[in-house]
């Protein structure tokens, strides 16, 4: 036997070893968990304080208000990213915890500024819409022009002898829809009848769409460019987030015209007007700025170990979001709810055995680009994490945790969670040992070096329908008897991690087979992208 063999079953060994020991807990657990509906008294002093000190002097609030309506949205390269990084340092500042802002990379400078987008033939309409991240601008001019759709082509000739007829036009390129009304509100209300006739004609038309699309030669996504460089003056598009009133906001794809989101409604009126011979004609005015190559910022703070102070325990979330609302679940929920467990432990623990740092990271909806850049920067501190806890997917209390591919995550997550007041972690399902991340979140940065890092998931409230990316990521869609509760639960959990006698298990499990009947590989580290040039 090679020995490469014999580690690996080695490897299985443990894992099926580790799994028989979890496997003969969980009778246990759950007749302890019956038997324990009734809230079972903390006794440990520093939860206590911990649970008072949420409970009766949150911040989440406060800090709500300064990072959504102040600050407001935070997309990379602008300067409203640039006031949240400066306001976390501070705010860390002022609650006696040390705290910088590392540089890991740049991006290109945007800032918005007025917009406005209105039908003038053959009426007049302020439409429904927004400039799109890095969006090139008309420099306060107003610009008018006829709105036109894509026709049916035969093949990419008949598309390119179109071409010129978009010179000094504004070109719809999303798919207008038959419905504004989301699926659950047709179950709801609709006969099966209409359902059913409805899919029919969306699936139908959607083919239709992809099929046109296609015969051009060219991806959806390289479309903007094509017609610019063909003479549009504007690129009119629609990503509807099936949920009323919600479109997902990304980034133009243009880059010497501006390109607008329209909601779904004025979209389908301008679609249906230009179908129907009326040529509807837009104004659109957008004074943006192009403020050429900025530095991008991850905020770190710490509360300085004692016992291990070169050991850490990290509380991760993005600062970072789009720019269709505020960034208010995505990712301002899991930042206020760091910062909050960082005041708190301040307070309650002000010498923790290990060091305890609070990651903010930057340019995570790019591609996880700070947490990334931070785990190939800093490996002195990497090598040596306990544990990294991250949130980062809405406003919901935490209702399921991951083990991450770790063969004994089971272990010290279980300590950890059984310390946790039980009436926070009643509906908290477990899956151990799970699969480690491939990058939806930054814990997976972590995860790709072989640190134990969690994604702390939340219980949706809508989030990928209503908020996620969305114009409607706004602050009215807090929970903060939810945040408070995750609160709890992470200071409680860092706490515990931090007080550890030694560094966790990191023995990594044996990942499934793959089509070709070998072992998938675990998460690779992958380079950040530390500019913005052709992103």
């Amino acid at each position: 036997m090679n020995n490469s063999k014999r580690s690996m079953l080695n490897r299985k060994t443990s894992f099926f070893l580790a799994s028989a020991v979890w496997l003969a807990t969980i009778p246990a657990l759950y007749a302890q968990r019956g038997r324990a509906q009734a809230e079972v008294p903390i006794t440990d002093p520093v939860i206590q304080q911990i649970v008072g000190e949420a409970n009766n002097n949150s911040q989440l609030e406060d800090l709500a208000f300064e990072l959504l309506d102040v600050v407001g949205p935070r997309l990379v390269g602008t300067p409203q990213m640039t006031r949240a990084n400066d306001w976390a340092l501070e705010k860390f500042k002022s609650w006696g915890l040390s705290a910088e802002k590392q540089q890991f990379g740049e991006w290109h400078g945007w800032e918005r500024g007025i917009s406005h987008i209105d039908m003038v033939h053959p009426r007049v309409k302020t439409l429904a819409g927004t400039q799109l991240a890095w969006s090139p601008s008309t420099n306060g001019k107003a610009i008018e022009g006829e709105v036109v759709t894509m026709p049916q082509w035969k093949d990419s000739l008949d598309f390119r002898k179109w071409l010129p007829s978009v010179k000094g036009k504004y070109v719809m390129i999303s798919q207008p829809q038959l419905t504004g009304r989301p699926d659950y509100n047709w179950k709801e209300y609709g006969t099966p009848e209409s359902i059913t006739r409805m899919n029919a004609q969306r699936d139908s038309l959607t083919s239709i769409w992809n099929a046109n699309v296609s015969k051009t030669g060219f991806s959806a996504n390289s479309l903007p460019s094509i017609l610019e460089d063909a003479g549009a003056v504007g690129i009119l598009t629609s990503y509807w987030s099936y949920e009323f009133g919600a479109n997902k906001i990304f980034g133009a794809r243009s880059k010497s015209v501006p390109s607008l989101d329209i909601s779904l409604e004025d979209y389908g009126i301008l679609h249906r007007l230009a179908e129907k011979g009326h040529k509807p004609r837009i104004q659109v005015e957008t004074s943006s700025k192009s403020l050429g190559v900025v530095p991008s910022f991850n905020t770190i703070a710490e509360i300085k170990g004692t016992e291990f102070p070169d050991e850490y325990v990290i509380l991760s979330a993005h600062l970072d979001s789009w720019e269709g609302g505020s960034g208010a679940t995505d990712n301002g929920t899991g930042t206020i709810t760091m910062m909050e467990v960082a005041r708190v432990l301040k307070k309650i623990l002000p010498n923790p055995k290990r060091t305890i740092l609070i990651g903010l990271w930057g340019s995570e909806e790019q591609g996880l680009n700070g947490s990334r850049a931070f785990v190939i920067d800093n490996p002195e501190i990497v090598e040596k994490t306990q544990a990294v806890f991250n949130l980062d997917n809405g406003t919901g209390r935490v209702v399921n945790i991951d083990g991450s591919g770790f063969v004994h995550s089971y272990d010290y997550i279980g300590r950890w969670l059984s310390a946790v007041p039980n009436n926070i972690t009643k509906e908290i399902k477990t899956s151990f040992p799970g699969t480690p991340g491939g990058g939806g979140s930054d814990h997976a940065s972590f995860v790709a070096a072989g640190i134990p890092a969690f994604m702390l998931s939340s219980l949706s409230w809508g989030y990928f329908s209503i908020t996620w990316h969305t114009n409607l990521d706004t602050y009215d869609k807090l929970v903060f008897d939810d945040l408070r509760s995750n609160v709890i639960l992470t200071a409680t959990m860092a706490y515990k991690a931090s007080e550890e006698p030694e560094l966790v298990n990191r023995e990594r499990r044996v990942m499934p087979e793959g089509r070709n009947g070998q072992p998938n590989a675990w998460p690779a580290i992958r380079q950040p992208r530390r500019t913005g040039v052709g992103y």
